[in-house]
């Protein structure tokens, strides 16, 4: 008589809940264990780091809970949302990450790239050499319009109930700023809001400036210039959108473009932090619209 062979483990040695994990959730997983590694190495300098690798245990439990069978409406909800609701605290743990300023930053290094590539620093000179209340006025206002453009495709495609659309969506967005948060933690660079004087004057006498920069003045984190987040995951949530309904095309479209030049003549980033970011944001959409060619499904 043959003998059997090893048994393989049944299947329901594995909880259901890790069983049905989604793409972002183990791109959110392998983030977090990136991130806890960084924080376990620098918390002897910066001992708020400590405090980040008890927050990454909550995120590890609540993605857990929120894969459990059973759930109520708000429960489901929040599973298809919570990925661009973490966004707020893992970006503000880069400032924690980074010692509150206190990381040796590589400004020096990219602005020698931009005067390689422009022969001046754009962001500096752009705004002194043409400066537009009209378009500082529009162009801050589509600094502002990153918040919508990251929001509303997910808010159409929940309320449409279009799943597939709407998790291709968060994977695009959350894979790219995961590809700059990364950047962040270990190449990071302060941009022109901090190494340069900041713009004044009639520039800057209008409601929409004023909003940007008292937005940055209480949410920045430092460090966080190079690649643009703003630019490349504007890119990558216009395309995951566009994918999903043409009827967010044109909608996007321009705030996209008005949004890159932004935070150039607003001197926000450098020149050099914005076409980073556009490769990121376009380079993250073609690898997933390949995964998803390949057979990848998204939840």
């Amino acid at each position: 008589m043959a003998l059997a062979g090893p048994r393989a483990a049944p299947s329901h040695s594995v909880p259901g809940a890790w069983r049905r994990l989604r793409p972002v959730e183990y791109l959110l997983l392998g983030y977090v264990a990136i991130i806890s590694v960084v924080a376990l190495v620098r918390a002897p300098r910066w001992p708020g780091c400590w405090w980040l690798l008890g927050a990454h245990l909550l995120i590890v439990l609540l993605i857990y809970l929120v894969r459990r069978p059973g759930l109520g409406a708000v429960g489901r909800a929040l599973r298809e949302l919570y990925p661009l609701i973490l966004l707020v605290a893992l970006y503000a743990a880069l400032d924690v990450l980074n010692g509150a300023g206190a990381a040796a930053t590589h400004d020096a290094l990219v602005q020698g790239w931009e005067e390689a590539l422009f022969g001046m620093q754009v962001s500096r000179v752009w705004w002194q050499r043409y400066p537009s209340t009209f378009w500082s006025t529009v162009l801050h206002g589509a600094y502002l319009a990153y918040y919508l453009i990251l929001s509303v495709p997910a808010l159409w495609f929940a309320w449409r109930r279009d799943f597939q659309a709407l998790r291709r969506f968060i994977f695009m967005v959350m894979a790219t700023f995961f590809v700059c948060y990364l950047f962040f933690v270990f190449l990071p660079v302060a941009g022109p809001y901090y190494a340069f004087p900041r713009p004044d004057g009639a520039f800057m006498d209008n409601t929409m400036a004023r909003l940007v920069y008292d937005a940055l003045a209480s949410g920045s984190s430092y460090g966080a210039a190079f690649p643009s987040s703003h630019v490349a995951a504007t890119v990558a949530a216009a395309i995951a959108a566009t994918i999903g309904s043409r009827r967010l095309d044109l909608l996007l479209l321009v705030p996209t473009i008005l949004l890159t030049v932004a935070v150039v003549y607003c001197q926000m980033h450098y020149a050099v932090d914005a076409l980073a970011g556009l490769a990121v944001g376009f380079g993250v959409a073609a690898v997933a619209t390949a995964l998803e060619r390949r057979g990848m499904r998204w939840g």
